[in-house]
């Protein structure tokens, strides 16, 4: 058994993982740190299948946003945001704090955005400059079209920025293929590390936004960073500790493969759908496109997110998170992302079987 932690971030982080945080202090401009941080950048590029640039700035998933807007927009640039649940409405909250002008296309929360609704948008909006897709959203446990998405964006020449902070690295994203121009992610989830890297992958028909955009840039600036990890380093002190974790969890992605890696998240969400469903607990959302790494489950009539978390955690030390959305307090999601198999599972199925009857028998 790995670990009863199973919100769906931050993830369970492996022993050789905290082992590699103890390494001591090495010198971040010289030699050693080169070779460590071209093999992070080298197998990152890798799991993002691109050619294109891969760079780290310290910081949460949440920064990948801020880094796509002052990098690759100005002030006034129209985007499309497709919208169906929490982070969705944050990466277009973000777009309209820097003035951005967003327009709206949303889809019910539990359900996925569609390659017509995407068409639509940009039908009465042909001037839209690009579309912000939160390929997995954690609130609801969806996970959208992102390949049939990016293909109506590219029918606009319009560029395709992906949130995938709870998908990279558990599930299929092919970044060149799909024609997908920008991804950002976060340490803390299927990458097994703690929080504390932002994982940006920036294609090369980004370049020409870069050099129109007009908001100012220091910390987050791309072509700061595309130098500095030329040189095998950050453009400011990187946090090497967590460089240490990054390089052994992708020991550990790469040793297992990345098509085993997405294929044993497959089977950890189908295995928690199955379970469940034996259980009588219906999905929060569509299960056609249900989330190989985080599911959200509705419970009975009479029995709230808040007593099952509680009971969980005391009778079972195992961890589940809250709803996300509002007005809704019989939502609970797990995590099954990174640091996770079969027998981890099977332990949160089996609490489940015991807590959902006795909350019910108590109501």
């Amino acid at each position: 058994m790995h670990s009863k932690f199973r919100i769906p971030g931050p993830t369970p982080v492996p022993p050789a993982v905290i082992e590699a945080m103890q390494k001591p202090m090495i010198p971040h401009r010289g030699a050693e740190m080169k070779a460590m941080y071209t093999s992070i950048l080298d197998r990152t590029r890798a799991a993002h299948r691109t050619s294109g640039d891969v760079l780290i700035w310290p910081g949460s998933g949440s920064a990948g946003w801020e880094i796509a807007i002052v990098n690759f927009f100005s002030p006034g640039d129209k985007v499309i945001s497709l919208l169906a649940g929490a982070f969705a409405e944050r990466f277009y909250d973000l777009g309209k704090r820097f003035g951005l002008e967003m327009v709206r296309a949303d889809a019910p929360w539990g359900s996925a955005n569609q390659p017509d609704q995407l068409r639509a948008a940009f039908e009465a909006h042909p001037d839209a400059r690009a579309v912000f897709i939160t390929h997995n959203e954690t609130s609801t446990g969806i996970c959208h079209p992102l390949e049939q998405l990016a293909m109506v964006a590219r029918e606009f020449d319009a560029l395709v920025f992906v949130d995938a902070v709870s998908s990279m690295g558990g599930i299929p994203l092919e970044m060149d293929t799909w024609g997908v121009d920008y991804v950002m992610s976060g340490s803390q989830k299927a990458w097994m590390c703690p929080p504390g890297l932002t994982i940006v992958a920036v294609g090369e028909r980004c370049q020409a936004a870069y050099e129109r955009s007009t908001f100012p840039k220091f910390f987050w600036d791309y072509a700061g960073m595309k130098k500095a990890a030329a040189e095998g380093s950050g453009q400011t002190t990187p946090p090497l500790t967590m460089l240490y974790a990054f390089d052994a969890a992708l020991n550990m992605i790469f040793d297992e493969g990345i098509e085993q890696v997405w294929a044993r998240h497959a089977a950890l969400g189908a295995q928690m759908r199955a379970g469940i469903d034996r259980l009588g607990l219906p999905l929060f959302g569509d299960p056609e496109y249900a989330s190989n790494t985080v599911t959200a489950i509705r419970l009975p009539d009479g029995i709230t997110s808040a007593s099952v978390i509680k009971t969980m955690a005391s009778d079972h030390g195992i961890d589940v998170a809250s709803w996300q959305g509002k007005g809704e307090e019989q939502v609970i999601r797990v995590g099954h992302m990174g640091w996770c198999d079969s027998e981890d599972i099977d332990v949160v199925l089996d609490a489940l079987a015991e807590v959902i009857p006795a909350l019910t028998t108590a109501g």
